[in-house]
């Protein structure tokens, strides 16, 4: 049994939830989200909150009871607060900018790379921190991870695009390593 299904789904005032069959419509101050689910989860509107069931006894049905609950869930956060993602850019040289709506890295390639944020989601840069924000949680943690990819952290010198707050496991160099060899 799942306990994450099992906890109704509190919707805060001012945002408004519409259940249609299958689709969930979430709308609040920072904008509006729609999702489809499975026909294996049934969900209902109740005094102010919203219970997610499965309408089956599969194995199936039983894996995607939690899932559907966090995501409707998300969506609501979304929607009420937003979410933010902070990345942050090492190196000599490397910066970022906002030109128009998308985001244009120099991460030491002999071009700028220029990436587009999906839709619900801006991009802000200060200093060497870029700033992602949207109201859709799947698609600012992809963007966010799509920042990262372009110049990963390398472990010697540190250099590349890192999430806030993220530790990059340093290795010694060739010089360390043969002088920790020469003294056996």
């Amino acid at each position: 049994m799942s306990r994450i299904g099992k906890k109704p789904i509190e919707i805060p005032s001012g945002v408004n939830v519409q259940v249609e069959g299958r689709r969930v419509r979430v709308a609040g101050p920072k904008g509006e989200l729609s999702r489809e689910f499975r026909p294996e989860i049934a969900i209902v509107q109740k005094d102010g909150s919203l219970v997610v069931s499965p309408t089956q006894d599969s194995r199936l049905a039983k894996s995607l009871w939690g899932l559907t609950r966090t995501l409707i869930s998300n969506m609501i956060h979304g929607v009420s607060q937003g979410y933010e993602k902070r990345l942050e850019i090492e190196g000599v040289g490397y910066r970022a900018a906002v030109e128009g709506n998308s985001l244009v890295l120099n991460v030491g390639f002999s071009y700028p790379v220029k990436l587009e944020p999906p839709e619900h989601t801006t991009v802000a840069v200060d200093k060497n921190v870029i700033i992602v924000r949207g109201i859709d949680k799947e698609k600012v943690g992809r963007f966010a991870a799509t920042v990262r990819k372009v110049r990963e952290p390398e472990p010697y010198k540190g250099k590349g695009i890192r999430y806030e707050g993220e530790v990059i496991r340093r290795k010694l160099g060739k010089k360390a390593a043969t002088a920790a060899g020469a003294g056996k």
